[in-house]
């Protein structure tokens, strides 16, 4: 599987802007990499608008979202899949911190709520949790899709029977001052799971906090196989191996030996 990570800086608020520098960088991947099978392009966590804890008048209604619609529309155009998370209003007023996983080829557009709210931001004080787990496939990976804070919370990311995957995807906006938990986590989350992990966050400032990116591919052993730039806009194309996985498991099945257990 071939995937592309879209390191941003995003523009507070301004919507255009930011699907215009998504454009910008998905041509900058195509410059250095051939484009010869499909891949799937990675943003990060609300990319349209930054971390919007208070949402009123910055989310856009799902239905006539510009940011999904292009995706949607890139996807189909470019015969590729494209992922990362909205701020949406739903028609019941609700909003959701929203993980879309937009599949060109199949015309379909999953998606997943963030579960893990941000408490220590607010977060909660305005959106609703979601409380499913999404598992898509593509290019021959099941793929784990995680929002930001999920990645502190090993048990809802856990492997477990029912909920197979090869891959965590995961998009941030992670702040400067918790890199070293980033950096710490993102491999945690990979061994534990003996997963490949894909990990794309922000670079820039907003209102509140400085990113500084360091979006990932993180391998099974806990391996940094690739990682953007630190402080800049960047894009990073990795080429997956669903039978290197394979092989490893098959050698050293530590997954057979995981808890059993469910969520309550």
């Amino acid at each position: 599987m071939r995937v592309t990570l879209l390191q941003t800086d995003i523009r507070w608020a301004k919507p255009e802007e930011n699907i215009r520098e998504a454009e910008r960088l998905m041509l900058q991947a195509d410059e250095h990499t051939n484009n010869v099978e499909p891949r799937l392009y990675v943003l990060p966590e609300m990319w349209s608008t930054g971390f919007a804890t208070e949402p009123e008048g910055i989310a856009a209604m799902e239905a006539d979202n510009a940011a999904l619609l292009w995706m949607q529309r890139t996807a189909r155009e470019r015969q590729c899949a494209i992922c990362g998370s909205l701020a949406v209003r739903l028609p019941d007023g609700t909003f959701r911190n929203r993980h879309y996983f937009v599949d060109g080829i199949s015309g379909q557009t999953r998606y997943y709520d963030k579960h893990h709210l941000f408490t220590y931001g607010h977060e909660d004080r305005y959106y609703t949790p979601g409380q499913q787990h999404t598992i898509v496939e593509w290019g021959g990976f099941r793929l784990l899709l995680l929002t930001c804070y999920d990645l502190r919370f090993p048990v809802w990311s856990r492997y477990a029977t029912g909920r197979e995957y090869d891959a965590i995807v995961i998009v941030a906006n992670w702040p400067a001052s918790r890199q070293s938990a980033w950096q710490l986590l993102t491999r945690a989350r990979a061994v534990e799971n003996q997963s490949y992990l894909i990990g794309v966050n922000r670079v820039g400032d907003d209102h509140y906090n400085h990113y500084l990116g360091r979006s990932c591919v993180i391998d099974a052993y806990g391996r940094t196989l690739a990682q953007c730039r630190t402080n800049l806009p960047d894009t990073l194309t990795v080429d997956l191996d669903i039978q290197e996985l394979g092989r490893r498991r098959s050698k050293f099945r530590v997954l057979d030996d995981r808890d059993d257990f469910q969520l309550l």
